[in-house]
């Protein structure tokens, strides 16, 4: 295995050096700059003092922070700019947030000790709950239907005076599917549950509104919607209260301590413009996405739609291609400059199939043959129509070769 990965690595890099374009279909792992955040980096970067500073150097910084909470409190629908909370990523914001209520209920009220989360949430949802049971911490996974759904009697039997925090995603990063937040948030409300919702797939990608959600804590990330990586974002609804995961100084009122990273800050701030017309984007990236669907469907045999029925992200795709390692799907179409990815990037390098993937029901070997293509707002017909015809080459050159060696094994 290790010398396959060297030698496509060596393959790879020459590959790379006679490269023209690489069309780019892994949006929901990272997105590339807006054209606006790379034009304000050098003036951002010139206030260069410490927000906490009270003297000149520091009161530029100061006030770029504070516009910034403001429009990405108002791009998020949030009530008021004080319930934005700065991390460094979307997995801290996560851990804020469940470490955080844990440790609140662990100090003043230890029987409120159950965390629930859905089936196929992010490792830094699910891990982080898992870490925490040795503390005391009871775990409990709401199960997901072959589609990714949820059955809404089945969560709402869960609940019970126990349960500290609810954690659900706004929307799959591997298969797109959303989840109805808003019902699930009510339910929780109705019982007296705390919800937090992983939104960091849902920003620029559809319309959304925390107040509109009623939820308690969302978690949100900037290299996600086209800002630079190095900010997380946490809402936190007035009135609720977070352990600080790290001490030390009183940055972000005392709830995220350390010096806060402003230049990845403003860049998602600036993009609460773009934000705004999410809508066109939406619809944009949905009638490409379909139109790629149909024509893989259509062009290659045995393929099938993750949650095709479902109600999905505008931009992803998860396919099942029969016959086919994902992983060497993957770098079959890196070698002629497609990027896409066969599962969550955090789980890169991990040779296991998706943990979401199998706990929707997908057999392993089904789940090992998966392929995730992400749309951005800038992809066109054209990218899509090339895509689509390289995939059908390496697919009927892959599964040809499978089949020899099958021959040969029976020789």
């Amino acid at each position: 295995m290790r010398l396959v990965i060297k030698v496509y690595v060596v393959y790879s890099y020459l590959s790379m050096n006679k490269t023209k374009t690489v069309i780019y279909l892994d949006n929901n792992a990272t997105t590339p700059p807006h054209e606006r955040v790379l034009e304000k980096t050098f003036e951002w970067l010139k206030l260069w003092g410490n927000p906490s500073s009270i003297h000149g150097h520091g009161r530029g910084p100061k006030n770029l922070m504070r516009e910034a909470r403001r429009k990405i409190s108002e791009m998020i629908v949030a009530s008021n700019p004080l319930e934005v909370i700065f991390t460094s990523c979307g997995s801290e914001s996560n851990n804020l947030v469940i470490r955080g209520t844990f440790d609140y209920f662990y100090k003043t009220n230890p029987k409120k000790n159950v965390l629930i989360c859905s089936a196929i949430e992010h490792p830094s949802v699910i891990k982080t709950m898992k870490a925490l049971e040795p503390r005391g911490a009871e775990v409990k996974i709401i199960p997901v239907s072959r589609s990714g759904e949820i059955d809404l009697a089945v969560y709402e039997n869960m609940l019970n005076d126990k349960v500290a925090l609810v954690s659900v995603m706004s929307a799959s990063n591997e298969s797109g599917v959303i989840f109805p937040i808003k019902k699930l948030a009510k339910i929780a409300r109705q019982k007296e549950i705390l919800f937090h919702t992983d939104a960091v797939q849902a920003l620029g990608k559809i319309p959304l509104g925390v107040t509109h959600w009623d939820v308690d804590f969302a978690s949100f990330a900037g290299h996600k919607v086209y800002a630079l990586r190095g900010c997380g974002v946490v809402y936190a609804k007035r009135g609720t209260i977070l352990e600080s995961l790290i001490t030390g100084g009183g940055q972000e009122r005392g709830r995220r301590c350390g010096t806060e990273n402003l230049l990845a800050i403003a860049a998602l701030a600036e993009m609460s413009v773009e934000v705004k017309s999410v809508e066109a984007k939406k619809n944009k990236m949905e009638a490409l996405r379909d139109y790629m669907e149909n024509r893989i469907l259509s062009e290659i045999s045995d393929v099938e739609i993750i949650a095709q029925t479902a109600k999905r992200l505008p931009n992803t795709s998860c396919l099942i291609v029969s016959g086919v390692s994902g992983e060497t799907l993957l770098m079959n179409l890196d070698l002629k400059n497609f990027s896409v990815s066969t599962g969550s990037a955090c789980s890169a390098g991990n040779p296991e199939p998706s943990a979401a993937l199998l706990a929707m029901g997908i057999s392993h070997a089904e789940a090992q043959s998966s392929l995730r293509l992400s749309l951005g707002w800038n992809t066109t017909k054209e990218e899509i129509d090339l895509f689509v015809d390289a995939l059908k080459d390496v697919v009927v050159r892959l599964r040809k070769i499978a089949q020899m060696r099958e021959l040969e094994n029976t020789l």
